[in-house]
This record gives C-alpha cells, sequence and structure tokens, in this order.
C-alpha cells in the first residue's frame, strides 16, 4: 500500500475519505460519489496511488489507480 492510496468508507450515514491506517477521516461527504471525487483529486495532487470504494455491504467494489501512479494490471483495467 503506498502513502498516498485513499479509501472511500461508509461513515455513518455519509461517506469519509480515509488513509490507509489512520481512524480520523480526511473528508466527509454526503454522497459517494462526493467522495470519491475528493479521495481521487486527493491522490493525483500527491503524486499519484490508488483509490478503494465500498459499497454499502461493506464490500470493496471498485479500485481506480489515479495518474501518476502505476497501473499493476493495465490489460485486465478496462474500466478506466
Amino acid at each position: 500500500m503506498s502513502k498516498n492510496d485513499r479509501f472511500v468508507v461508509k461513515h455513518g450515514s455519509d461517506w469519509a475519505v480515509k488513509k490507509g491506517g489512520v481512524v480520523t477521516p480526511e473528508s466527509v461527504h454526503h454522497k459517494q460519489s462526493e467522495a470519491e471525487r475528493s479521495a481521487k483529486r486527493t491522490v493525483h495532487n500527491l503524486g499519484g496511488g490508488e483509490v478503494r470504494i465500498q459499497g454499502r455491504d461493506g464490500r470493496w467494489r471498485d479500485s481506480d489507480t489515479v495518474a501518476p501512479g502505476h497501473d499493476p494490471f493495465p490489460p485486465r483495467d478496462r474500466k478506466h
């Protein structure tokens, strides 16, 4: 896990952007899409990395490499 990686997770009735290993969220948003945009902007400004997005059921539903990060599986990642 890179120091730039961020996670979008459920936070009560809202969505939070968190850094791995840190309890306090960096930001809290009413919509998951807002939290995802915020996480991607943060990771991009830090030099790239991964953004992992948690679904309502608590399972990881998506992961995205943010430039200028290195995508470890480029041929399989056809979604982005």
